[in-house]
């Protein structure tokens, strides 16, 4: 071969060499996707979040620190594209939230996170038994009210849930519904500080009620049949916007709760999830067993409470479920072809 071909076949195949070489780097930072997240101020919201992040960063993703606020504006921001998902809908009492802010022509639901999440109303063992209190409607009567008097103004003190949490429009509801309004206060504020004194009250012997739900530490401290028991409703009755719920949706063990039973399911952009098959993907197949936030729930709630534990804690469990955490991830890869 003369010099000159020779010249020209070997620039040939340095520059096939770096047009090879240049397809195998990464996407440009200009052409990675980026995804802004939100939770509640309920921080075992930030363990999932953090699990599912890390997902999506191993799937090469920009992904920017999560926002800490309340559910409504979580819903309203994703609608407008101003997030592109939370692990926040809890299905179905989010229906009006989702509803009110754009429904499925802005947002999709996806996947199920943590399913089969139980919430209701529950009394401490020793005072259900001994008065024989099996359903929330006994407390219209005046004298088993005021065994849940607290403040001394002769209702029984409900400790209840956060302003603008969907379970306040439920507790609500039923107070009125089952004609309760008469004989007892719903209690607000700060759901966690709250939960708080009610175990200093069972400690000191004195009855309790409460809304409960679980996946959460209240039911790794008061063990349900052992130190609480769940009320029932007399009938089911629920905010219209809630769409139409059964009996069978809010029963448990053959008890009517008269919450419906939660399939805590991740909120997305309609449009981010159409252009992101990978994505949407791996909100469709991450999954964390209420066992598990349970344990969380209360390693917050004993002092690992800072955003940097609560990241710890969520390399900690993906390092528990690597195995299965990689299948999924080699899952949603595959979503792109």
């Amino acid at each position: 071969m003369k010099p000159k071909h020779l010249q020209i076949f070997l620039g040939t195949i340095l520059t096939s060499l770096l047009i090879i070489f240049t397809s195998c780097q990464q996407v440009p930072n200009s052409q990675i996707v980026t995804i802004r997240s939100a939770n509640s101020t309920w921080m075992p919201e930030l363990f999932q979040t953090y699990i599912v992040n890390i997902g999506l960063e191993n799937l090469s993703y920009n992904v920017k620190k999560p926002k800490q606020i309340e559910y409504l504006p979580i819903y309203i921001s994703i609608a407008n594209g101003d997030l592109e998902y939370s692990i926040v809908y809890y299905d179905p009492q989010h229906k009006e939230f989702f509803d009110n802010s754009g429904g499925e022509e802005k947002l999709e639901k996806v996947g199920v996170l943590t399913p089969n999440g139980i919430q209701g109303y529950q009394i401490d063992k020793k005072t259900a038994d001994k008065y024989n209190i099996t359903n929330i409607e006994q407390l219209k009567d005046p004298k088993i009210a005021k065994l849940f008097d607290s403040d001394g103004d002769g209702k029984a003190n409900l400790v209840g849930c956060n302003p603008g949490w969907s379970c306040e429009l439920v507790i609500n509801h039923h107070l009125k519904a089952y004609e309760l309004e008469n004989t007892v206060e719903h209690n607000q504020g700060e759901y966690e500080i709250l939960l708080r004194d009610t175990i200093s009250r069972y400690k000191l012997g004195k009855p309790i009620i409460y809304y409960g739900y679980n996946p959460h530490w209240i039911s790794t401290q008061l063990i349900r049949n052992r130190d609480v028991v769940w009320l029932e409703v007399p009938f089911n009755s629920l905010p219209e916007s809630m769409g139409n719920i059964t009996e069978k949706d809010t029963s448990v063990d053959g008890k009517n709760l008269g919450f419906p039973i939660l399939q805590q399911r991740i909120v997305a952009n309609k449009k981010f999830l159409e252009a992101n098959p990978i994505a949407r993907k791996w909100f469709e197949l991450v999954q964390i067993p209420i066992e598990d936030m349970n344990a969380e729930s209360l390693r917050i709630k004993e002092g690992e409470d800072q955003e940097e534990d609560i990241l710890r804690h969520a390399e900690e469990w993906i390092k528990n479920n690597q195995k299965k955490y990689d299948t999924w991830l080699e899952i949603a890869r595959q979503a792109a072809n």
